[in-house]
């Protein structure tokens, strides 16, 4: 079986179905391949805790049918102590979100093949990625490829292509339970009705977070998601598993109903992994990679779904300009495709402020928890704002929250975050290096 389309998408997650959402609307022919059956399609990979927030909504034309509950908070938790900022929400229903774009990018004109499991690029002898290949035998062919397939990145980390190096040490790992008979008011704890909850709590989620989505009524998201890091290392106890973790604190926590292991039933249980890594390169000769495969995660709490989006669209925009002279009849050689107005707006539009924020993720994971309460009183202090703008990545907002102690810390951040930079610059440099020699020059 082969295929010809304008652009071929590797993975029907939230990043590749709308890309095909934006490119077909556009005119192209566009192939979106996907590893599931459709018949089961989403549940195998309904992996998200889906919290977002309005500006993902309206920019993408979200209908609120896909919406489980709208929040008008957010809380940080720490052991003992917990900050709660007013910021409206969002938390969807992830398999049906993702429904939502497949159906709607098919009636813009996109074709959906499931039961396809991309396993590598087929390349032509100028070094572009003409198509990609199935396990089943299909072969794929386009002017563009894009690989939205998360962690696996079959084309971004192919030898011929290199856009991406996931580190196994930058992996986050994370489990979800869907539960009912939760007390979102518990005495001692921070009132969670209609909130998002993030805790830092070495205990529950050794070198990461753990959550609480309040998703209406007496029900919620919980889970557990931790890097596979060296604060994890320091923290971590031996033979505990990320559903050991989770399970103790469901255990644990008077907000839950369940008071024994044995007795937990979780209305739905959903599992997943991304990197929280400074990215390396966001494309190569004709292939664009977008969502988790760059990745695109936030690193500072780890939402998903609106840069992802945005990586989507900022590729399918890249892709209407490289194959507009394809609507005026004339041919594209996909050797000479150039698509690096995708990596200028991953960086502008996607990934802003990416390093000042990576810096941060990596200084709150090393704190220990007596400091994490700390924080929370010393963010209580501060005006509502400082939070924003650490989050957006003002170092110097972040100096306030500085403490003598903090030594450490802030030396394991740095040394980390250089470390990132220092690779990112030399693949920058290699890409200028193949780009510049296949030019002449």
């Amino acid at each position: 079986m082969e295929e010809n389309y304008d652009v071929v998408i590797a993975g029907a997650g939230p990043a590749g179905a709308q890309a095909a959402r934006d490119i077909a609307s556009r005119g192209y022919d566009v192939a979106v391949l996907e590893t599931e059956a459709e018949d089961r399609y989403p549940a195998g990979s309904n992996k998200s805790t889906a919290g977002t927030f309005p500006r993902m909504m309206s920019a993408f034309s979200i209908p609120d049918d896909v919406v489980m509950h709208y929040t008008d908070s957010v809380v940080l938790e720490s052991p003992d102590d917990s900050f709660t900022l007013g910021k409206p929400g969002a938390v969807l229903d992830f398999g049906d979100f993702k429904e939502f774009l497949v159906e709607d990018g098919e009636e813009k004109g996109a074709e959906y093949f499931f039961d396809s499991r991309v396993f590598e690029p087929i390349m032509n002898p100028d070094g572009a990625a003409e198509g990609v290949r199935c396990s089943g035998g299909e072969e794929f062919y386009g002017d563009i490829i894009i690989d939205a397939t998360g962690p696996a990145a079959p084309i971004a980390q192919h030898e011929d292509v290199e856009i991406v190096d996931l580190e196994r040490s930058k992996q986050a790992i994370g489990i979800e339970y869907e539960l009912d008979g939760v007390d979102t008011d518990a005495e001692g704890y921070a009132d969670l009705t209609d909130a998002m909850m993030l805790r830092l709590d070495h205990d529950i989620a050794p070198g990461g977070y753990s959550w609480l989505f309040h998703t209406g009524e007496d029900t919620a998201k919980v889970g557990v998601c931790y890097l596979q890091n060296e604060a994890h290392t320091e923290h971590a106890e031996q033979g505990m598993s990320v559903d050991d973790y989770l399970q103790r604190w469901i255990v644990n926590d008077p907000r839950f109903s369940e008071q024994n292991i044995d007795d937990i039933e979780p209305l739905e249980m959903h599992r997943g992994s991304a990197h929280i890594q400074l990215p390396d390169n966001f494309s190569h000769a004709n292939v664009m990679a977008v969502g988790d495969t760059v990745p695109s995660v936030d690193p500072l709490w780890g939402e998903g779904i609106d840069t992802g989006m945005k990586s989507g669209r900022a590729a399918a925009t890249t892709a209407d300009e490289v194959l507009n002279d394809k609507k005026l009849g004339k041919e594209v050689d996909p050797a000479e495709i150039d698509l690096s107005a995708y990596d200028r707006r991953w960086n502008q539009d996607v990934g802003a402020n990416r390093e000042p924020r990576y810096f941060i993720t990596q200084l709150v994971y090393n704190l220990g928890n007596e400091r994490y309460n700390q924080l929370m009183e010393d963010l209580n202090t501060e005006d509502n704002s400082t939070l924003a703008e650490i989050n957006n990545g003002d170092l110097s907002k972040a100096r306030k929250l500085i403490h003598f102690g903090d030594g450490k810390p802030l030396f394991k951040a740095t040394t980390d975050t250089m470390r990132q930079k220092n690779k990112a610059i030399r693949e920058a440099e290699e890409w200028v290096k193949e780009k510049t020699s296949n030019l002449g020059l």
